[in-house]
């Protein structure tokens, strides 16, 4: 079985391409920047696993490809990134960029693979959104909307691709302590804008969640590439899965007058945690 995980220079997917490469799986990391190369060959070679390793922005033509030759059982499509600042601030530029990097790319690839996984009728496309993808909190309105749209192309794909045999999972990872959801509070540093112009003043704002451990999601994201958890939605860690329930459900009940006049419960939790505060 030969896996191919997208954006394994960082985070999540760097983990997880190591750890399945680990356990002997035939596994092609796909990193978006040629030094990304380096430093995963040589993490690689220190925990004494074979990993193959290629350069793969999600974003370029002809990245997407090249590696619609390669022979694929599993996709992970887990590149990604994360634009912060309100939805009434947020550059247009970064607005695009969150949607090329995050659904756009990510698709384009997928198409290219998947029909070579329709002539084997077999195969499985696994989707790492977040729990941003079923809920949204405030300045994080742009990533949000990526993964809600994530979740609705893999809930389409899952039904469209049932007759050809193709299996479509995701791996919704909550507030996870990997400098992600920080970093995200830092785009505001490359805006090309007028800051006074601005809602608000990003250098006193954080990610307002205390953040977790990330054990669970390389587990859990491994179970459901290996087979070993089949479910359709895997939300990490499973102490969340309740909250978001009642988050989801409250839109339906919630005035859209409520609280007018008043800073919302988040926003000002934005002012007062720390960067990377911990669970």
């Amino acid at each position: 079985m030969t896996i191919l995980v997208t954006g394994a220079g960082t985070g999540f997917g760097y983990e997880v391409a190591l750890r399945l490469a680990k356990r002997g799986l035939d596994v092609i990391a796909g990193v978006e920047i040629v030094a990304q190369v380096h430093a995963l060959e040589q993490e690689a070679r220190r925990r004494g696993v074979n990993l193959r390793i290629e350069k793969l922005d999600v974003t370029h033509e002809g990245d997407r490809l090249r590696a619609a030759e390669w022979d694929v059982d599993v996709l992970l499509n887990n590149a990604g990134i994360s634009e912060g600042g309100a939805t009434v601030d947020i550059p247009a530029e970064h607005l695009r960029r969150q949607y090329d990097v995050n659904v756009i790319g990510p698709l384009m690839l997928t198409q290219l693979i998947v029909k070579k996984m329709v002539l084997k009728k077999k195969g499985k496309v696994v989707f790492m959104s977040s729990v941003a993808g079923l809920t949204a909190d405030p300045f994080a309105g742009a990533y949000a909307s990526s993964k809600h749209a994530l979740e609705a192309i893999a809930e389409s794909m899952s039904l469209e691709l049932k007759e050809f045999g193709i299996e479509v999972a995701t791996v919704n990872p909550g507030p996870f302590l990997t400098g992600f959801n920080d970093r995200m509070f830092e785009t505001w540093k490359t805006w090309q804008d007028e800051p006074s112009e601005r809602l608000f003043d990003y250098s006193k704002l954080a990610f307002p969640h205390e953040q977790y451990d990330p054990e669970p999601v390389f587990e859990t994201t491994i179970g459901v590439i290996t087979g070993a958890i089949d479910t359709y939605r895997n939300v990490e860690p499973k102490a969340i899965i309740d909250q978001q329930r009642k988050q989801m459900d409250s839109a339906w009940t919630r005035k859209s007058n409520e609280g007018l006049g008043k800073r919302a419960q988040l926003v000002q939790k934005a002012y007062d945690i720390k960067p990377g505060t911990p669970v």
